[in-house]
């Protein structure tokens, strides 16, 4: 184990001793109970098990079979969760076969910030996290599970039912993806069609055509944001079977994949003789957690888990911050290279060598955790074996992977990285604290150092750049726009313009208190930044033509005005039409409580303390 590691590892826990000891005092008083269903009276019994077919209740009462639950974020208007419509027949077939039962606990709510990108439904998505956790837990409320399956797999969707399950800390569970769509059109291409589509020189067919050709069918989207971040990271925890983050929704392997999920919640259920019970809350320690940030750093992961697994580590009792990424930051080596951070997609980048080349490599260079309690074998080594084929007896074989990657271009050894950092910074100054994403941008961007232009609006800046008003070095400021102010929505809708003055030649910048996730691309972006606007943050007080420096390489984040003055100027307020507009309509209303009671992003954005 590196210094780093072990010095970052052992300062979390000195940390977290009291918070995390009162979550284990918890954990272990509702996992010293009886099975549920011989705690219950006879007539919750009956109402569990009313709708079971008869053999079923006569395993689970008669029998005393292991039961599951399942917590699905089925719909079919994400394309990533489409294909959890059949997994509820195959779970229960494959828990029959095995002498189990199982029952669907719930659903959870689950949106597309691709659909909602720019439009007002993007105010609610980060508060869909802990709406997800909220409704994980009534979902596991019955309390008459052995372990649990979770299906889920998009942005907020992995890190709500991650955190709902930690509040049932002392429940088994496994999560269960289902893999990305094919490969369509090179996200490169894409990206050049929204430029030009910016540039007013293609038109809103052209657009549509391209924005159809990749994002064309069942799975996840094939770029590296925070979908497939989340997919990464659950592999470093643990807490998938095995390589199972990145295979084809219809592939031969998934199904197999997915039986396996049933077998293995049944093996760490408790309920089978022989085999001990890793209940989640005990999975996800100080060293898992650990283990998830230097995935996320070395692969150039979506900066929307500087929040989210903040949030997940508070949930267990776990208290990290932005110096604990930016420390280890400094000595994990970005090894991994897909779309936005480079040409490949998530596909080639499973090709290569995936999850498992990644893992391997970190725990050969001492920069991961091995000795954690992984649901899928007896260490964290179990994950640098991939699912290879189907036996004739339908369980899954698994290979060691190559000694080198099939595609240096997308995967590199830790021996020889892209960067021998990872591809997240913190930034600090007189703006207060924020973090980017430079695994994305060019190195003759790290730096930035031009008047500001600030603006209050998504839809205002855009007004300005179609206006002919940005064609100059500017850094674009982007204000109340965080968690108190509207949800803090992510503003990918600046990326394409920000792109074309970018390519002119102009050095650009975006700052602001919103959100830009893992599709962050080659523009420099300090964002998250904290405290935000609306709650004093100095980036209130920023004015039209102040100098501010960006600089990725020494992490400074500064407005170049006298300090005398920066401390008598006035912080500005938020329009009042704008602040009635954040509101209301499209359900903004519904989360006016989550708007007053939020902590900052950096405090993970979170809303149940």
């Amino acid at each position: 184990m590196t210094a780093i590691l072990k010095a970052v590892t052992d300062r979390i826990r000195a940390r977290s001793a009291a918070t995390r000891e009162a979550y284990l005092e918890r954990l272990a008083k509702f996992g010293g109970r009886r099975r549920g269903l011989e705690r219950m009276g006879c007539a919750n019994v009956a109402h569990a098990i009313a709708a079971l077919p008869g053999d079923d209740k006569f395993r689970i009462v008669a029998e005393k079979a292991p039961h599951l639950g399942v917590v699905t974020a089925y719909n079919d208007m994400l394309s990533a969760h489409q294909p959890y419509e059949t997994y509820p027949g195959l779970i229960r077939a494959e828990a029959a076969r095995l002498g189990a039962t199982v029952q669907v606990a719930g659903g959870v709510p689950a949106m597309c910030d691709g659909i909602t990108q720019g439009l007002p439904g993007m105010e609610l998505s980060l508060f869909s996290r802990d709406t997800i956790a909220m409704s994980t837990a009534v979902a596991l409320t019955h309390d008459v599970y052995d372990a649990a399956l979770l299906l889920g797999i998009c942005d907020k969707i992995v890190p709500g039912l991650l955190i709902g399950a930690l509040h049932f800390g002392h429940l088994p569970c496994v999560f269960v993806p289902a893999g990305p769509m094919s490969t369509g059109i090179s996200n490169a291409d894409k990206a050049k069609v929204r430029e030009l589509y910016a540039q007013g020189k293609v038109g809103r067919d052209e657009l549509l055509k391209s924005e159809s050709a990749a994002y064309h069918g069942a799975g996840t989207c094939t770029f590296y944001g925070t979908a497939n971040s989340n997919q990464m990271l659950l592999e470093a925890m643990g807490l998938h079977t095995p390589g199972s983050a990145f295979v084809h929704p219809h592939a031969e392997l998934r199904d197999a994949l997915t039986r396996e999920a049933v077998a293995t919640a049944l093996a760490i259920s408790g309920r089978v003789e022989g085999q001990a019970a890793k209940p989640i809350g005990k999975v996800v320690d100080e060293r898992c957690i650990v283990n998830a940030m230097v995935a996320l750093l070395a692969t150039g992961g979506s900066t929307n888990h500087l929040i989210h697994w903040v949030a997940v580590a508070r949930a267990a009792g776990i208290l990290i911050d932005w110096s604990d990424f930016s420390e280890l930051s400094g000595a994990v080596p970005l090894l991994a290279r897909v779309y936005p951070n480079g040409s490949a997609d998530v596909n080639q980048f499973q090709a290569a060598g995936g999850p498992g080349y990644v893992i391997r490599e970190l725990l050969d260079a001492g920069l991961m955790h091995e000795d954690v309690l992984a649901v899928g074998g007896d260490s964290l080594r179990a994950y640098t074996r991939v699912p290879a084929r189907v036996a004739t007896n339908g369980s899954v074989e698994r290979d060691d992977l190559p000694a080198t990657s099939s595609d240096d271009g997308v995967l590199r050894p830790a021996t020889a990285p892209f960067s021998t950092s990872g591809g997240l910074k913190l930034l600090q100054g007189n703006l207060g604290r924020a973090v980017i994403k430079v695994s994305a941008v060019p190195e003759d961007r790290h730096i930035v150092e031009a008047p500001a232009r600030v603006f209050t609006t998504q839809e205002a800046m855009l007004a300005a750049f179609n206006a002919g008003e940005l064609e100059q070095d500017v850094v674009v400021v982007v204000r109340f726009q965080g968690p108190h102010s509207n949800g803090m929505p992510e503003l990918h809708k600046l990326t394409p313009p920000l792109g074309v003055l970018q390519g002119k030649g102009f050095k650009v910048a975006l700052v602001t208190d919103g959100r830009m996730s893992g599709a962050s691309g080659k523009v420099p972006a300090a964002i998250h930044v904290s405290p935000e606007a609306l709650a004093g943050g100095p980036l209130a007080k920023v004015r039209d033509g102040d100098i501010i420096r960006l600089d990725a390489v020494t992490g400074e984040l500064v407005a170049k005005v006298d300090a005398a003055e920066w401390a008598a100027r006035p912080a500005a307020t938020i329009d009042p039409r704008e602040a009635d507009e954040n509101a209301h309509g499209l359900g903004r209303e519904l989360f006016a409580g989550m708007r007053r009671n939020v902590l900052s992003a950096e405090e993970g954005a979170c809303t149940w303390i």
